[in-house]
């Protein structure tokens, strides 16, 4: 497996790791498919797992994803100790709907409900604020993440959905190690407004969120020509052209692709053996352009 430095720490992780959102939503699968789900990436040498405790079906059902995963772990058979997972709090799930919070005392609470979710025996290895809320500084959403980190419930902290400015100010704050925000062939802001290039300037990673443009946009790769004549002459699906041309954009790329069932994230993980030329990430590039 293909490994990568988890920002500027010494956490060496998989170069693709799996995201755990599609897992818990109002539509996810059997929890013993979800959970040979995150066996098959194990297995395939994924040490990289993203989850949020807003990752389930509505706030009755806060921290799913992170319980599932947990449990995903204890019952696997081989060694986690490798295993990293990266998790997210700062957005509420009422009936459903997604809305932000950054009051320092709710993060306090969300820390603490994500660390006992995820056994409550060792400090979470990376918590990363969701996304800021204008009715909070930045500087006092991010206290309680510092706060945690003294207490022992956290190793490393990171941002999503912030922009340059904005981790400038985390990084003031706290140690900031890595930054997830939306980068897919419909979305490239993350090329515009400089935020790619700011991680890779300091070497942080970057996790690009809905990688393959989410369940409303996935069924459109196969209108993107470009992208459907690149993975026939590679002999590969959509999916991985996706994920190859998102890893080729800068190396401070991380791609944590969704799975509900064990053969995506190996289909996703093929991705590692497909190498794009700089004119094929042009044909890509020109294909998406908006």
């Amino acid at each position: 497996m293909e490994t990568k430095r988890l920002g500027n720490t010494d956490i060496v992780v998989s170069a693709i790791g799996l995201g755990g959102m599609r897992l818990s939503l109002s539509n996810r699968p059997p929890e013993a498919q979800a959970i040979a789900t995150v066996h098959q990436a194990l297995d395939l040498g994924v040490t990289l797992i993203d989850t949020a405790d807003s990752y389930c079906k509505d706030e009755s059902d806060k921290h799913h994803n992170e319980r599932l995963i947990y449990k995903a772990l204890q019952l696997y058979s081989g060694d986690v100790n490798q295993v990293v997972i990266a998790t997210k709090g700062g957005l509420m799930r009422p009936a459903g709907a997604w809305t932000r919070n950054g009051n320092p005392d709710h993060l306090r609470a969300a820390i603490r409900g994500s660390f006992e979710a995820l056994g409550g025996k060792k400090p979470i290895d990376v918590w990363q604020y969701h996304a800021p809320d204008a009715n909070y500084t930045i500087e006092a959403s991010l206290a309680p993440a510092k706060e945690a980190i003294a207490a022992g419930m956290l190793r490393f902290v990171g941002v999503s959905n912030f922009s340059v400015e904005q981790i400038k100010r985390a990084r003031d704050v706290v140690e900031i190690v890595s930054v997830q925000n939306q980068y897919n062939p419909w979305n490239r802001q993350p090329e515009l407004d400089g935020v790619l290039a700011y991680c890779e300037q300091e070497g942080l990673t970057f996790f690009p969120w809905s990688p393959l443009g989410g369940s409303q946009r996935i069924g459109q790769l196969l209108e993107i020509g470009a992208i459907v004549q690149l993975a026939q002459a590679k002999g590969v699906s959509v999916y991985c052209i996706v994920l190859a041309w998102l890893r080729a954009k800068s190396p401070c790329v991380l791609p944590i692709p969704g799975a509900s069932k064990p053969e995506t994230i190996q289909d996703s993980l093929n991705a590692l053996k497909v190498k794009l030329s700089d004119a094929e990430i042009a044909q890509i590039d020109q294909a998406t352009a908006t």
